[in-house]
């Protein structure tokens, strides 16, 4: 079949002819040098009623089949966070299930990759006990933990924290990783930055393993707006050294997605030994993730659940020293990944699924609580371009089949 198709482009249509090479398709060891989550979005059950508001209905078989593909690329898995559209259509009872699933199918790795803190890279990362934070094998998976049970409005502290300690104990019982996420009933109910310490404390004292934190900037869910206390991003990293650095032995380290770098490498330099920086910044994850000879992030990304092989290659790249094909890997993927989140960034869930829809991952381009209109078919034809020139559309046949099946249903002749 011809690999081209009429396309949207400034009001008309133009007739793109596809150019991109797809990158070589494997199975890859988890990267020795970083820790690399890929935050994993969940298939629609094309039969199920996903309208807003409803109960979401997953298609569990396709679901569960992408986090299969993450693994064997070496990737692990960050469960139940945004990108899995927490707050924007997953609900409750239906989380509950995902994490259940997905940890009872994650692989395990022996723990102790990803050259050590990240805060200096140095080897063997550790609390402030002198605990090997790192030691024997973990399953390849974390999962979010936060307080969306508690729906709407505002709620007490108390209510706060035993909807977190509800959450917790699920992660507990499934034998995942924490990743502590930011909570819009906890932003709607404190009242300084002394609530937040009273919550996180509280929790991280509960916790039997070295937890994730996680700040989310409002550009992707403005109803965080403030979070840890303060409209100021310096005065809330403020915040977050301190409660790190007397939680130290509780914390594995802190996922970060702000989408500016230099705050991000500030507040990198400034976390105790042995404490981790993921980045979540989806506009500059390849220096990030480089590092600067001194420092370096490790990742938990939702971009990478859309760029898996490439993420992957990159990786196996910085493991052997090659920053030559690393870049040369990651550089078309990051206006891809600028497309995809940009604004409103909190629809880029839409773009995620549209490119697993492409490269055969799910039956159907929908989403749960009707997500899939959140993305024009102009914004959908620029990602497909950019994804095309990134390598990332493993069967570009397929690619263009489905497309074109969508632009006619849109009323576009493709």
């Amino acid at each position: 079949m011809s690999l081209s198709l009429r396309l949207p482009l400034d009001g008309g249509l133009e007739t793109y002819q596809l150019t991109g090479t797809p990158i070589a398709q494997g199975t890859y060891e988890p990267a020795t040098s970083r820790l690399a989550f890929a935050a994993a979005h969940v298939v629609a059950d094309p039969l199920g009623d996903n309208s807003p508001g409803a109960p979401a209905a997953i298609d569990w078989e396709h679901t569960l089949a992408f986090r299969q593909h993450l693994w064997s690329l070496g990737l692990s898995v960050a469960e139940a966070m945004d990108t899995a559209q927490r707050g924007m259509g997953l609900d409750w009872p239906a989380t509950k299930e995902l994490i259940r699933r997905s940890a009872a199918e994650a692989p395990t790795r022996v723990s102790g990759a990803g050259g050590g803190s990240g805060a200096g890279g140095a080897s063997g990362a550790r609390g402030a006990d002198g605990a090997d934070r790192a030691s024997g094998a973990e399953k390849r998976i974390a999962v979010g933990v936060g307080t969306d049970q508690l729906g709407a409005g505002v709620h007490p502290l108390d209510a706060v924290i035993a909807a977190y300690e509800e959450q917790l104990a699920l992660a507990e019982e499934v034998g995942a990783q924490p990743i502590l996420m930011a909570s819009r009933a906890l932003c709607a109910a404190a009242s300084s930055s002394d609530d937040y310490r009273k919550v996180y404390d509280r929790l991280l004292s509960q916790s039997s393993r070295p937890v994730i934190l996680h700040w989310l900037g409002s550009m992707f869910d403005p109803a965080l707006d403030g979070y840890w206390g303060s409209d100021s991003l310096d005065t809330s990293a403020d915040v977050v050294v301190d409660l790190i650095a007397e939680n130290a032995a509780h914390v594995d380290g802190i996922k970060v997605s702000l989408l500016d770098a230099s705050k991000e490498i500030a507040l990198r330099k400034r976390l105790p030994e042995g404490i981790r920086l993921y980045t979540g910044d989806d506009f500059n994850y390849p220096e990030l993730i480089q590092g600067d000879g001194e420092h370096h992030s490790d990742a938990l990304l939702g971009i990478f659940a859309a760029i898996a092989p490439a993420a992957a290659a990159a990786l196996k790249a910085l493991d052997d020293g090659d920053l030559t094909t690393y870049e040369q890997v990651f550089a078309p993927t990051v206006p891809l990944a600028r497309q995809i989140f940009s604004g409103p960034t909190y629809y880029y869930k839409t773009g995620i699924a549209f490119l697993a829809w492409l490269n055969g991952h799910q039956p159907g381009f929908g989403m749960v609580g009707g997500l899939q209109t959140g993305r024009s078919l102009p914004h959908l034809a620029d990602t497909f371009r950019l994804a095309d020139a990134a390598g990332v559309l493993t069967s570009p046949e397929l690619a263009v089949d489905r497309f074109r099946k969508l632009l006619i249903v849109g009323g576009v002749d493709a």
